[in-house]
């Protein structure tokens, strides 16, 4: 999500004929989009903030973007007052109207509008050079987890119309764009209206993307166990344009904590979700999200969490110790020893690294369908990305790039497969 924000707030820049650069020392405008899931995030923010403004070329705007924008304005400004421009993840669509005026001086922008973010933004073209693209299709979200910053940050659940994705789409088609991801922080609660007024659920919204002549594949994040319906689930099975890969967090595999999270779901519940996916998909690729040391877990609540992952063997996985976050229902409860958090982190990720690297032995001598993106790390060298959401690598020239093309596995380590043309 921030990566799509962040290319929209580019596509403004150049809108008003500035061009983006990697030298942001000596840029004429540098842009923080921040995140603030996590405690590490946030005070990353705050030191690159530092370093920025002392090594900085003389009169360089300053922007905050983002989470942390939307989250810590006040602050910011209090922290940092050099900062030029403060503004939310809603209201990137302001940048245009200061930029427009030649004027940042030192403003705030938070307003949730993500009608006026999104009409603002689709005026304005999109520059795109891969073949893979993000389109956000819905906003915020209502379940509020009590871990979770997202309904504070991002605001309540907002769905796109159906017709402004789909002339989205089209137009990243006409750049060449084969692969699309459907954003969203809770993107299978989607319910967007067509023209009509219909609303629309995520599975009718796929089988209208898949139509558009020029779109390959398609995948989707982040969902949520609950919004999991049973039209979406048997769409993977049914519409081959989308992958066939799921992430789909969970959290916790103990039912005490899924609770005191307000997860609104139980591990009962997202082993039968899972087992439909199953049955649809037989190969489908599964990852998740875990957050470790939520307070009040136990040994036997980090148990059940290990349990559930030993049941489900994921092809990859994201862990984090719990963070608390400000304003949060979870952020005055009793944190758990940091020993044992590490402790349990480190035999989270040592189970979640030996089932990624099972997952991917699986793959040794069978071909998958690869749409490469660019050059490898050596010389002569490829990559891309498989159906299943792995990074794969072989050897071939860069006129392949842009191309879905078959490699067959010949080995593979943690985090990628290594192949030649099939």
């Amino acid at each position: 999500m921030n990566v799509y924000d962040s290319d929209k707030m580019k596509d403004i820049f150049i809108s008003h004929n500035v061009q983006p650069t990697e030298d942001y020392l000596n840029a004429d405008f540098v842009v923080l989009n921040t995140c603030h899931i996590r405690e590490k995030a946030t005070e990353k923010t705050y030191s690159n903030l530092g370093r920025i403004n002392k090594k900085g070329k003389k009169n360089q705007k300053i922007i905050v973007a983002g989470c942390v924008a939307q989250a810590e304005g006040e602050l910011i400004q209090k922290r940092a007052p050099y900062v030029d421009l403060v503004i939310g993840p809603q209201s990137i669509q302001s940048l245009d109207h200061f930029l427009e005026r030649n004027d940042l001086s030192k403003n705030s922008v938070t307003e949730f509008d993500a009608i006026e973010k999104f009409d603002t933004l689709n005026q304005i073209k999109r520059n795109q050079n891969s073949k893979s693209a993000f389109v956000t299709i819905q906003e915020g979200c209502d379940k509020f987890c009590h871990f979770c910053v997202v309904p504070y940050t991002r605001g309540s659940e907002y769905s796109r119309t159906v017709y402004e994705i789909e002339d989205e789409v089209k137009s990243l088609v006409d750049l060449g764009v084969v692969e699309f991801t459907l954003l969203g922080q809770n993107v299978n609660a989607f319910h967007g209206n067509d023209a009509s007024g219909q609303s629309h659920s995520l599975a009718s919204l796929i089988n209208a993307v898949s139509e558009i002549n020029g779109v390959e594949r398609i995948t989707y994040s982040t969902s949520h166990p609950v919004n999991m319906t049973d039209d979406l689930i048997q769409l993977h099975g049914t519409n081959h344009k989308l992958m066939p890969f799921l992430h789909l967090p969970v959290q916790s595999g103990s039912n005490k904590i899924l609770k005191l999270m307000n997860r609104k779901h139980s591990r009962d519940f997202y082993f039968d979700i899972i087992e439909k996916v199953r049955k649809a998909k037989p190969d489908i690729a599964l990852s998740s999200d875990f957050i470790i040391g939520f307070p009040g877990e136990t040994q036997k609540d980090f148990e059940d969490t290990l349990d559930l992952i030993r049941r489900i063997k994921y092809m990859n996985s994201y862990s984090f110790k719990y963070s608390p976050r400000p304003g949060t229902p979870a952020a005055n409860k009793e944190e758990i020893n940091k020993d044992i958090l590490d402790e349990r982190l480190a035999i989270i990720q040592e189970l979640l690294d030996e089932q990624q690297m099972e997952y991917n032995r699986n793959f040794i001598t069978k071909t998958v369908k690869v749409l490469i993106d660019g050059a490898g790390k050596l010389n002569g060298q490829i990559k891309g990305k498989s159906e299943f959401n792995q990074s794969v690598a072989l050897e071939g020239e860069e006129n392949y790039i842009g191309q879905i093309i078959p490699v067959q596995i010949k080995d593979v380590k943690m985090h990628s497969l290594i192949g030649v043309r099939a």
